[in-house]
């Protein structure tokens, strides 16, 4: 079955339950298809090969998709998708990690299926699957829209979005499901004999001692998510995901932003960089990784045991100087 349809058939399954937000994967091609018939055209042939020579491009000129019809709407939909999948995915692992009495009342509420460990499993299956075959679509249509206009600007468009922070597969909401799903499958709660797979190629790796999430894509897609921090070249302590989608230490990320833990990271100031990318404002809005964190606790015990009493220690440390400076600051001293 053709990807095109096998998409379709999947989003229309989809809406059949809920109102999601999907790739206009069918009509895009459509687009690209009368595109494709005017590039065939002699006349067109030769227009195209005299901008070619001056602008470097295959690109036509009074083509609808250059002229900002195929882009514009990929763009629209693919912050629909990411915003839809980052608003439910933080839903469902909040209520994963709530407390007994949050628990209480959404049974009481009747949503008995999102408290049990299969309604769990299920509901973050189902979110997982809607990411990849979005991020699969998305990748597929780009890829084709280079391959008949022979240029580089769907990858371009593709950096771009990576730049403004709404690429599906750079959703620190995708790293704590795959970190919800190991916690899952290997805790002892999970009281099935064989819980289905929420993310068949989902594994916690060590590749030349460093720690990877790791997972494979369908069509042939593998994405590995270092776990190790950039600043302290350590595996990540209590981490956190800045907006750019790179993951850091707390307390490295709190050093790399000029502000003391006391104060957290929403006091950076706006112009503070990440250590990697360099992208400015990516300090306010980060996320605390804590599934994540469940899944590095039990994997690296001693490891991670040594690093909280050193930790504890600093912000111990940080905190006593932080509160002798308020005191004296307001006593004047």
């Amino acid at each position: 079955m053709k990807f095109c349809k096998k998409y379709e058939e999947y989003m229309q399954e989809q809406k059949e339950k809920k109102n999601l937000p999907g790739v206009g994967f069918k009509k895009l091609k459509k687009i690209l298809k009368k595109c494709r018939g005017r590039d065939h055209l002699p006349s067109r042939i030769a227009l195209n090969e005299a901008i070619s020579q001056q602008h470097g491009n295959n690109c036509p000129r009074e083509c609808t998709v250059c002229d900002g019809n195929f882009f514009p709407e990929l763009l629209k939909e693919m912050e629909d998708v990411v915003g839809w999948f980052n608003e439910n995915a933080q839903k469902l692992l909040e209520l994963h990690l709530a407390s007994s009495f949050k628990k209480c009342l959404t049974w009481f509420t009747g949503n008995t299926r999102k408290t049990s460990h299969l309604g769990l499993i299920q509901e973050g299956k189902d979110l997982v699957n809607y990411a990849l075959i979005n991020a699969v679509a998305i990748r597929k249509i780009l890829k084709k829209y280079d391959k008949i206009h022979e240029s580089s600007q769907g990858q371009a468009f593709k950096t771009q979005v990576q730049k403004m922070r709404i690429e599906i597969l750079q959703s620190p909401w995708l790293c704590e499901l795959m970190a919800f799903h190991i916690n899952l499958k290997e805790s002892g709660a999970a009281v099935l004999a064989s819980p289905p797979a929420l993310l068949g190629g989902c594994a916690f790796i060590f590749d030349d001692g460093k720690p990877f999430l790791s997972y494979e894509l369908s069509d042939s897609v593998k994405v590995d998510i270092d776990l190790t921090c950039s600043i302290c070249l350590d595996t990540v302590f209590d981490p956190i995901s800045l907006t750019c989608g790179h993951i850091y230490c707390y307390m490295c990320a709190c050093s790399a932003a000029s502000v003391n833990v006391v104060d957290g990271l929403k006091a950076a100031d706006p112009s503070e960089k990440c250590p990697l990318c360099r992208e400015v404002c990516v300090y306010k809005g980060a996320v605390h990784l804590d599934e994540l964190s469940i899944l590095l606790k039990r994997s690296c015990r001693e490891y991670w045991e040594e690093r909280r009493k050193t930790e504890r220690a600093e912000r111990l440390q940080q905190a006593k100087e932080y509160w002798d400076y308020q005191c004296r600051s307001f006593t004047g001293v």
